[in-house]
């Protein structure tokens, strides 16, 4: 049950490349997932924020600070790998960031930072010919990544931490 709970639209794909139409859909998504976090969050009580999505999980809070902490580095990350020759990104510890004080603070700067993040981003991606979504950077845990790879996890973890929210409101009848 557990498993479910973690991963509730699934573990992140593995791809190699992207057709253009593929593309073109993830950047919607990517577009889109500011409204859809925002929309998960709406109404629920700060009791209702400090509730982990599972057992052993983040907070509700946290998980709606987490979302632009980690697009961040993912936008920082494309623009490294269109300015520089495969650079190597840092990795950041995420369970770290989430225990920061600036996780526990009301969600709504983060939701508008999601907001105006996602609108530079998309820009960005939407300017992008054939060569530019081929362009990598190395991860350190992952290995060279393409920006169209890249592309398809954020699109995912956008999906993955608003059904966090979700399938809370769900489990717990929050309407």
């Amino acid at each position: 049950m557990e498993a479910d709970l973690r991963f509730p639209v699934g573990k992140a794909p593995k791809v190699d490349t992207l057709s253009s139409g593929d593309r073109v859909r993830l950047i919607g998504e990517v577009a889109d997932a500011p409204a859809h976090l925002r929309a998960a969050v709406k109404g629920l009580t700060n009791a209702q924020l400090d509730t982990p999505y599972r057992p052993g999980g983040w907070t509700v809070r946290q998980v709606a600070h987490h979302v632009p902490d980690s697009h961040m580095n993912a936008f920082f990350r494309f623009k490294l790998a269109l300015t520089e020759n495969e650079p190597t990104v840092k990795t950041y510890e995420e369970q770290l960031w989430a225990d920061l004080s600036d996780a526990k603070m009301p969600i709504e700067p983060s939701l508008a930072l999601l907001e105006n993040l996602h609108t530079r981003w998309v820009v960005l991606m939407k300017s992008f010919g054939e060569a530019e979504w081929k362009r990598r950077f190395v991860h350190p845990a992952l290995g060279p990544m393409t920006l169209e790879q890249t592309l398809a996890l954020y699109a995912w973890h956008g999906r993955h931490h608003v059904a966090h929210v979700t399938s809370l409101r769900e489990r717990e009848g929050w309407s």
